[in-house]
């Protein structure tokens, strides 16, 4: 089983592009606490994750720089071929969810509402 599920800041703006076949592909950066264990410091570990289609649409449109979310997705490995010939291999979070934890404006473009729909499920 490959999942995996996160909950950070991001660290910059998420990224909207377009594949030559005209499917959406974000690209964002989550950092993510480490736990404090006795008197060391915790750290941070950052994710960098793919949302694509419509959740790459959502992403770029309800997140920005510092907001929080929750990612789930898979780890995906990936090799390429770096500036001098050699290889590099890059680790990526597929996002197959995110939820966008922090209220309030985003980007000036959206506020995220509570939904009235069904009344019996206040969540």
């Amino acid at each position: 089983m490959n999942k995996i599920e996160i909950i950070g800041n991001l660290v910059k703006d998420a990224e909207l592009s377009e594949t030559a076949n005209g499917v959406k592909v974000c690209k964002f950066s989550v950092a993510v606490n480490r736990p404090k264990f006795g008197d060391k410091e915790g750290g941070c570990d950052y994710f960098n994750c793919i949302a694509w289609r419509s959740l790459a649409d959502a992403v770029a449109k309800f997140t920005s720089k510092g907001k929080k979310v929750a990612v789930i997705g898979s780890i995906q490995m990936r090799i390429y071929e770096g500036k001098g010939g050699e290889k590099k291999q890059m680790t990526e979070l597929i996002a197959s969810e995110v939820e966008f934890i922090s209220t309030g404006e985003s980007k000036g473009k959206a506020k995220l509402q509570p939904c009235d729909d069904d009344e019996e499920n206040p969540f």
